[in-house]
């Protein structure tokens, strides 16, 4: 019988889709730290537990969010598996074009797209008033992981180009803060109009 030591057995590190791994992953924006969970996971998939939780979703793997947010009504409604195939191959991508881990990118997209301000709508006296408020941390990152996911989606339609290559794009482009990006420049429109109602 062969005995083991303690110190032969290693720590196996948990990496994205056996590729990517967590470590040195940093959030820098400190109102989001709470809100993109960066718990390692290899298959981003935790079928619904955190639902019954107030404010649960935070605690979801932020690859995961992304993935529930690109099964949109329409045609890949309930398709989880597609959904994880096409982030799949925009992190292969993303990381061919950049050389950076794709999880890191991904972070820096969405503490860039996520706007710090917008508008609600409040009644006084049967007169509607657009006011500018602050955003919740949770709903910047959903905003932000909406507006990626939507700018892919309008890239892809009715366009031979696949909406992977668009994804990856579409994440790389607002990591940088570029304007091109559809995320980009739906947080700007948002806060212009918030500035122009404060």
């Amino acid at each position: 019988m062969v005995e083991l030591r303690e110190e032969s057995i290693m720590p196996v590190e948990i990496k994205l889709f056996n590729k990517w791994s967590y470590e040195n992953v940093e959030v820098r924006d400190p109102s989001l730290k709470k809100y993109i969970s960066l718990r390692p996971v290899i298959v981003p998939h935790t079928g619904g537990r955190h639902e019954h939780r107030r404010f649960g979703k935070g605690q979801v793997p932020i690859v995961e969010r992304l993935m529930n947010k690109l099964m949109r009504p329409g045609r890949n409604m309930g398709k989880k598996h597609l959904a994880y195939n096409i982030v799949k191959k925009a992190f292969d991508i993303i990381y061919l074009q950049t050389g950076e881990n794709p999880i890191q990118v991904l972070v820096r997209a969405i503490e860039n797209a996520a706007p710090r301000e917008e508008t609600t709508r409040i009644m006084y006296g049967g007169i509607i008033y657009h006011v500018a408020v602050d955003v919740a941390p949770l709903r910047r990152v959903d905003l932000a992981l909406r507006h990626l996911t939507e700018g892919a989606r309008n890239c892809a339609f009715n366009n031979p180009k696949p909406i992977e290559e668009c994804l990856a794009e579409e994440i790389m482009a607002a990591a940088q803060g570029d304007t091109r990006s559809y995320a980009m420049s739906r947080k700007e429109e948002i806060e212009r109009i918030a500035l122009s109602s404060r």
